[in-house]
């Protein structure tokens, strides 16, 4: 049997889960910038009257630390990063779904929506499942 963080067909992640892992730290790095911008414009005076800068600002220190710690889980081999990473991704679908009909920025909606769905395959590929199940892969499986 082999250890619970390595592939059992070469002994090392798959590479799909690296870079799914890389993906999603990205996006968690992305969610905390965006709390940091939230702070600085709520601390320069820019007061919003339906939201509060500051709260959410929290809402997305806790949501992209989450998310920053399971792209980095992932990337180092740890199974439970891949959970997180997949609720990002199955609720990032809607925003960019809101963004590409009901808004102004369908540029920005489509390559959300694109990078989604392209790391929900990533998780999804037979290696990444084979790895997460600790199974042994069919020689011809990872082609």
């Amino acid at each position: 049997m082999s250890s619970p963080d390595t592939d059992p067909t070469t002994g090392a992640i798959p590479s799909q889960l690296r870079w799914a892992g890389r993906i999603i730290t990205a996006q968690g790095l992305l969610g905390l910038i965006v709390a940091v911008v939230y702070v600085v414009r709520e601390a320069s005076g820019h007061h919003e009257q339906a939201i509060s800068g500051y709260g959410t600002a929290i809402w997305f220190t806790v949501i992209g630390g989450a998310v920053l710690a399971g792209g980095i889980a992932l990337t180092r081999g740890k199974r439970w990063g891949r959970a997180i990473g997949m609720m990002a991704q199955i609720l990032l679908l809607p925003v960019a779904y809101s963004l590409l009909t009901s808004s102004a920025l369908p540029a920005i909606g489509a390559p959300v929506g694109i990078v989604a769905i392209g790391v929900l395959v990533l998780l999804f590929s037979p290696a990444s499942l084979a790895w997460l199940n600790d199974e042994q892969l069919p020689p011809d499986a990872d082609a």
